[in-house]
């Protein structure tokens, strides 16, 4: 069982930046896939952007291309989103999310979620 903990979720004006964390329970090399999804109340939960073990690649939601940056950090076996120029629509509870492979088996985690609020 892998257990993802997020932190570094608050509250910051429209321009600024956050970094959010997440710390996994496991060798990060385990993890195929990791990355955040962002969840609104009242909508579905939506992909923010995933980082790949394999070859380091990364790929982004369109509405967070170019601000945000995954960035998967081997030491301390944690995953970290550089977020910038901030607006208000990014206001959401961001889940850290990961999956790996048993065989062919995929499994996935979640983490608890942490609140992102960008005020205008």
């Amino acid at each position: 069982q892998v257990q993802l903990v997020e932190s570094g979720g608050g509250l910051v004006q429209a321009g600024g930046s956050l970094r959010l964390s997440c710390a996994t329970s496991v060798n990060i090399s385990r993890l195929t896939i990791i990355g955040w999804h962002r969840q609104v109340p009242g909508k579905q939960r939506e992909l923010v952007g995933h980082a790949f073990n394999s070859g380091g690649g990364t790929n982004y939601a369109d509405s967070v291309k170019g601000r945000f940056t995954i960035s998967r950090d081997s030491v301390n076996n944690a995953v970290h989103l550089q977020m910038d120029s901030l607006k208000p629509e990014d206001t959401a509870v961001y889940y850290c999310n990961a999956r790996e492979y048993i065989g062919s088996h995929p499994y996935d985690y979640w983490g608890q979620g942490t609140q992102v609020t960008v005020s205008s």
